[in-house]
């Protein structure tokens, strides 16, 4: 065996989802989601704060004071409706979020703060500061990936990949 074949041999072992190539994209992107999960959970566990990296965005979003409700917290951070309300559950459920009747329309509710939610995003709001700006860093070092990341997003919004599947699926069956 040459020694290319031996180097990328010895590569694959140690990275499973190299082998794949495109096909483990959301495998990978799932990997570094979940390493940059871990990591944040090490800096709130050593800060001795009981907080969820993936409760950040909905959280961020009540920072400011803002009243939002499920659906336009969901339009504003680009995630299901369903997501959203899970994490609603679990802020709840943490006693960092509560929902009120919206001022404007009684029929409608719509997350806050609560007093507890409130003193933690003072207490995380420079350890919030440091993260964004070594989240830039580490972007700057791999090249803009979040430009990367809203090209494939951009890509996904024109054409699901359940419809670029289908057509590669077509284009088997005509040949």
């Amino acid at each position: 065996m040459s020694s290319r074949l031996t180097a990328r041999a010895d590569e694959d072992r140690e990275d499973g989802l190299a082998v794949y190539g495109a096909f483990a994209l959301g495998g990978r992107l799932r990997r570094l989601s979940d390493k940059i999960d871990r990591d944040a959970k090490s800096i709130y566990d050593k800060m001795g704060v009981q907080f969820e990296q993936r409760w950040f965005p909905i959280f961020n979003c009540l920072r400011g004071g803002e009243k939002l409700s499920v659906t336009e917290i969901s339009d504003r951070l680009g995630l299901s409706h369903v997501s959203v309300s899970v994490t609603r559950k679990s802020l709840e459920a943490a006693q960092l979020v509560t929902s009120i009747a919206d001022e404007n329309d009684g029929r409608r509710s719509v997350l806050t703060l609560t007093e507890e939610g409130e003193a933690l995003s003072e207490k995380l709001a420079p350890l919030f500061a440091a993260l964004d700006l070594a989240a830039a860093d580490l972007n700057a070092e791999a090249g803009d990936a979040i430009a990367a990341i809203a090209k494939l997003e951009h890509a996904l919004d024109k054409k699901s990949l359940s419809e670029r599947t289908a057509h590669f699926l077509d284009e088997s069956k005509a040949q």
